[in-house]
Order: C-alpha cells, then sequence, then structure tokens
C-alpha cells in the first residue's frame, strides 16, 4: 500500500499500460482518476476500489483547463497517452507529423502546464511521461515520428525535473521496449496489411528482435510507474528508466 492517500491522473488508461497502471495504483491504496478519449475503453474500469473514470481527450486544451480547474491537486500524473507512427521521414505526411506532436508531446506539455499549479501550493508531485526505448534510446526503423516525438519527451521531462527540483516536483520518464498491448496488436494487423503478409509472421518478427525472446507486460511497466508514484522514488527526478527486456543495449 505504497500510495495510500495519494490522488493520480492517469491519461489512455481504457488498455494496455495506462490501464494496468490504474489497476496497480488502485491496488497500492491510491485514489485514481483514469481517463481515456474512448468511453468504451474506460467501461473495463469501471466500478473498481479506488477508480473513478472520466472522459478525457488530452489533445482538447480547453477540457484540460477545465478538469485542473475543477479538481483539486494530483500528487502524480501519469502521462500514459501516445502514438505511434509507422515510416520514416518520406512516409510522414503534415498531418502525421503533426498528429504525432500534438499527442506525444503538445498533450503533456498542456497537463503539466495545467495542473503544477496545484501541486506546487500542495508541497509538491511525481511526474511520469511515457516515452520510449524505440529511437528514443536505440535507433529504430520506420519509428521517424514516433522516435522523434518521444525523444522529445526525454528533453522536456528533464527540463521539468530540473526547473522545480527545489520545489518537490519529481519528473521521470519511462522507456518501454515493446509491450504486449492492444496498440500492439493494431500494428501487427497494420504492418501486416501494408506488407501483404501473415500477421503471425509479423508478431514473430517483434519477437524476434527481443533478447528474452518474448515482449513485455503491460503489469511489468506498471511496477514501475508504481515506484515512481511512491515515496520509495523520493531521490529521483530527471531520469530515464528504460524497461525493454535488454532490447536497446
Amino acid at each position: 500500500m505504497r500510495l495510500t492517500g495519494k490522488r493520480i491522473l492517469v491519461t489512455a488508461a481504457g488498455q494496455g499500460i495506462g490501464q494496468a497502471s490504474a489497476r496497480r495504483f488502485a491496488a497500492e491504496g491510491a485514489q485514481v482518476l483514469a481517463t481515456d478519449i474512448n468511453p468504451a475503453a474506460l467501461q473495463a474500469l469501471a466500478g473498481e476500489s479506488g477508480i473513478r473514470t472520466m472522459v478525457l481527450d488530452v489533445c482538447d486544451a480547453a477540457a484540460i483547463r477545465t478538469l485542473a480547474s475543477r479538481e483539486p491537486a494530483f500528487d502524480v500524473l501519469f502521462n500514459c497517452a501516445g502514438y505511434v507512427h509507422h515510416g520514416t521521414v518520406l512516409d510522414c505526411a503534415e498531418e502525421d507529423w503533426a498528429h504525432a506532436w500534438q499527442l506525444n508531446v503538445s498533450s503533456m506539455y498542456r497537463l503539466i502546464r495545467a495542473l503544477l499549479p496545484k501541486m506546487l501550493d500542495a508541497g509538491g508531485a511525481s511526474i511520469i511521461n511515457m516515452s520510449s526505448a524505440a529511437s528514443s534510446v536505440k535507433g529504430v526503423p520506420n519509428r521517424f515520428a514516433y522516435g522523434t516525438t518521444k525523444a522529445a519527451v526525454i528533453g522536456m521531462t528533464k527540463a521539468i525535473a530540473a526547473d522545480f527540483v527545489t520545489r518537490r516536483i519529481r519528473c521521470n520518464a519511462i522507456c518501454p521496449g515493446t509491450v504486449e498491448s492492444p496498440s500492439l496488436a493494431a500494428r501487427i494487423d497494420e504492418q501486416a496489411r501494408q506488407q501483404q503478409r501473415d500477421p503471425a509472421q509479423v508478431r514473430a518478427d517483434f519477437v524476434a528482435r527481443q533478447p528474452m525472446g518474448r515482449v513485455g507486460t503491460p503489469q511489468e511497466i506498471a511496477a514501475l510507474a508504481a515506484y515512481l508514484a511512491s515515496d520509495e522514488s523520493a531521490f529521483v527526478t530527471g531520469t530515464i528508466h528504460v524497461i525493454d527486456g535488454g532490447w536497446s543495449n
């Protein structure tokens, strides 16, 4: 029960890492506001002890301001929402580029900027930003927009940590490798369609590049997020936490 008494906001909590983290936070005693753009996805968390759900489009600046004005201070913000664009710079149209920046970077900027004043007034908080081992830590083919924006998340994380370290605001980044999730399944299906290949073979290729011979689980990432949310990590800020089964070594 490391998170007893803490109020935590999680974005993209409808599935995958966000959902697993919301459940882990609640299991550790936190009061969790689980948000997602998809109300149907949030139904999986509805009624669970310690979890309240709310539809939130993290690209909607007005909705973020409204949330910040209505909610008391959060002890933890987990920026989990993100978008994976597949392709090189030549495959990245203007709209793809804009969407990747909007969802992967600007949404975090807006949430942090909106919630930080109350966090400061309350005496501190932990901000956890979802980055990636792909491209931001290790160069990966066909992840141009994704890798660029996730590298920007690392820069944002370090800047927030440096600016507010004396005011008890901690900010850290998680950089997962390939993790089993609905997002991964959708990418596998899309790549199989584009390449006219069997989805099972595309999945096998994802697994084959993992030194451990498997992809990660959302629960494994959630365990790291719980540590960064807890007071056990009180001396940890401005850091990159790679959790990829040795893929980026």
